[in-house]
């Protein structure tokens, strides 16, 4: 099992799970994070950190959120891993808890 970044991030991308990460997993795209699930240790120290609610064990990922699980293992796998927090995008808090993003997702 490994854990999942989903929709809720796209546009927003709070940084706060990557302060807690002990292995360094998530990976920093334009406007969305992602986690290696090959790196994830199952360990689920990110989940209560992340603002938008958006981080879940892969078990537990929404049904309409399920692409995610793919999305994340290909984007870990193009984008650089993030070790440090920082500001969230601009217009986060406008963006936080919007449904249907996925359009949104800048690769």
């Amino acid at each position: 099992m490994t854990f999942v970044v989903t929709e809720n991030c796209i546009k927003c991308k709070y940084t706060d799970c990557v302060d807690v990460c002990p292995v360094d997993c998530f990976h920093e795209g334009p406007n969305f994070l992602a986690i290696d699930p090959d790196e994830c240790i199952d360990c689920a120290v990110c989940v209560p950190e992340c603002p938008a609610d958006a981080i879940f064990a892969e078990e537990d990922v929404p049904g309409d959120q399920q692409a995610f699980i793919a999305i994340n293992a290909e984007l870990a796998r193009q984008w650089p891993t993030i070790t440090k927090r920082h500001d969230a995008l601009p217009d986060a808090d406008t963006w936080k808890g919007r449904p249907g993003k996925l359009t949104e997702l800048k690769r």
